[in-house]
């Protein structure tokens, strides 16, 4: 390994098709503040990314530290898995040609496209890989369950943002001592109870944030409608830097998407000391502890979701309660740079078992891909 006399490592974090630079919600916030997090903890972290703009330049240095690459492979557009698979070799020569001259101590790929990219451009190099899915294709889609495959058997470990996601690799065939849960963070001093709120009217304000689905959001206009002095607030449309000062304005934060694979929205609020209701699905079973920070309820249980909101409406010390204990979940759990620390461990044991010669693969009698 090449990390120097203070323990700096160099980490290639691979994610072709989500630039951290976006301001996308999921893979890519999710990439953000991971490198977010290794680079204030003084690591040396360079992302490669498609340069889906003309004008990007090839190499921009980020706010925090980290660097990112825009890969000239294929058109100056956006690229589904499927367009994109015809470039992944141009991709993995690219990397390859700058891991050659530059080695770094562990490659982390995100998505099956970057996954494909990263053994082949790491394998010759015996850079040890650690890979994140972001959700396994099915049975059907082809190129991507066969990528798949090839890329546990070669990565050194592999990474999930939650339980459930662990669950879902545990059940591929994936060998449980293989597999860490490294979920995602934010920055607790940027989302903070304390600072600006945004200017309203006064009345009680419920959030919708993150992906919603349709069913919830009406249910809860229904009830609320039934409720004096309550506004309902829509922040999809709300950009990062103006989302803090959004949030404390919020007496309840709602999250209810029918999947989840990385709870940011919720993380963000419950950062705020906002109390969140949610529905238990993916990484949100994680995040929010039902009765402390918030509370869970079955996804398209839009009746009872609609209730839970409006019971903590009617209960100031119960709002306050898990406000407070949102706010040190997230201290205690998801800060970005707690998160970072997990992340070098896994990279740590990747490059012993890539040393030892361990991979990630599926156990005897599976599969060799997920299924």
């Amino acid at each position: 390994m090449t990390e120097d006399a203070i323990g700096r490592m160099r980490i290639a974090m691979l994610s072709a098709q989500a630039s951290p630079l976006s301001e996308s919600a999921g893979q890519a916030a999710h990439v953000a503040e991971l490198c977010a997090g290794l680079s204030a903890s003084m690591h040396d972290v360079v992302v490669y990314t498609r340069r889906e703009d003309a004008a990007s330049r090839e190499t921009v240095s980020s706010p925090e530290g980290y660097q990112v690459v825009h890969v000239p492979v294929g058109p100056e557009r956006v690229l589904g898995d499927d367009e994109l698979a015809a470039h992944l070799g141009d991709f993995a020569e690219f990397v390859a040609g700058r891991w050659r001259r530059r080695p770094p101590d562990v490659v982390h790929a995100h998505h099956w496209t970057s996954g494909l990219v990263s053994v082949v451009g790491a394998h010759r190099l015996r850079i040890p890989v650690v890979h994140s899915y972001h959700g396994l294709g099915g049975a059907e889609a082809g190129l991507r369950t066969t990528a798949e495959g090839l890329i546990a058997r070669r990565a050194a470990r592999i990474v999930a943002t939650s339980s459930a996601e662990a669950v879902e690799l545990w059940q591929s065939g994936v060998r449980r001592a293989h597999v860490s849960v490294v979920p995602s963070g934010v920055d607790p001093g940027f989302f903070t109870p304390e600072g600006p709120v945004e200017f309203h009217d006064g009345r009680m304000r419920v959030l919708l944030t993150g992906e919603l689905d349709h069913g919830s959001a009406a249910a809860i206009g229904a009830v609320l409608s039934t409720v004096d002095n309550v506004e309902l607030v829509d922040t999809s449309a709300v950009r990062r830097g103006d989302r803090p000062a959004v949030l404390r304005s919020a007496d309840v934060a709602v999250c209810a998407p029918l999947a989840e694979g990385y709870g940011m929205a919720a993380l963000e609020a419950m950062a705020c000391g906002v109390p969140v209701v949610a529905t238990a699905v993916g990484a949100l079973s994680d995040v929010v502890l039902p009765g402390v920070t918030g509370v869970l309820v079955g996804p398209r249980d839009v009746l009872r979701l609609a209730r839970s909101v409006k019971a903590l409406l009617s209960d100031e010390t119960r709002r306050e309660q898990f406000g407070t204990a949102a706010r040190d979940r997230v201290l205690g759990r998801y800060s970005r740079r707690r998160l970072a620390g997990e992340a070098i461990a896994v990279y740590e044991r990747a490059t012993c078992a890539a040393t030892g010669g361990e991979a990630a693969r599926w156990t005897a009698g599976n599969a060799a891909r997920p299924r």
